[in-house]
């Protein structure tokens, strides 16, 4: 199991104090995988937001590697916030040991502590405008398109 310590080391948590990250541990999940076992499947549904303990996983659409997440970096929030089918495949790409919170215990921790649920959700908020950022730097990158 993790401890509050450990939680707060990673971005989606940043912000928190370790009696939040106490509360919180007992609503989250801890799951193991093979490489090349898929975590989330793009087109299916997804209700957890994960951030890995351990390992490096892939993700891909529609067979296009998009980016490589590892140790420290989450995934799934996407479809845990909109609620729409996995946009993209995230697969194993060493062993990986992830945490994870459903949307489920999101509801509860809101009903716990909606100052704990505030800042989870805009470490989302700013993981998300990193994320997107990156993309757009790696976009600018590539030859242009022309219209």
């Amino acid at each position: 199991m993790i401890v509050p310590s450990a939680v707060l080391k990673f971005s989606l948590f940043h912000g928190l104090t370790e009696e939040q990250a106490e509360n919180i541990i007992p609503l989250m999940v801890q799951e193991e995988y093979n490489p090349d076992e898929i975590i989330i499947t793009e087109g299916k549904s997804n209700d957890k937001i994960y951030f890995i303990v351990k390992g490096k996983v892939t993700a891909t659409k529609r067979n296009t590697l998009l980016s490589y997440f590892c140790e420290g970096d989450s995934f799934g929030e996407m479809e845990v916030l909109d609620v729409m089918p996995a946009n993209a495949t995230i697969k194993a790409f060493s062993p990986v040991v992830v945490m994870a919170i459903s949307n489920k215990a999101l509801r509860t921790i809101y009903n716990i502590d909606v100052k704990t649920f505030s800042l989870l959700i805009l470490n989302i908020a700013r993981d998300f405008s990193r994320r997107l950022r990156k993309m757009d730097e790696k976009l600018a990158s590539s030859p242009p398109i022309f219209i």
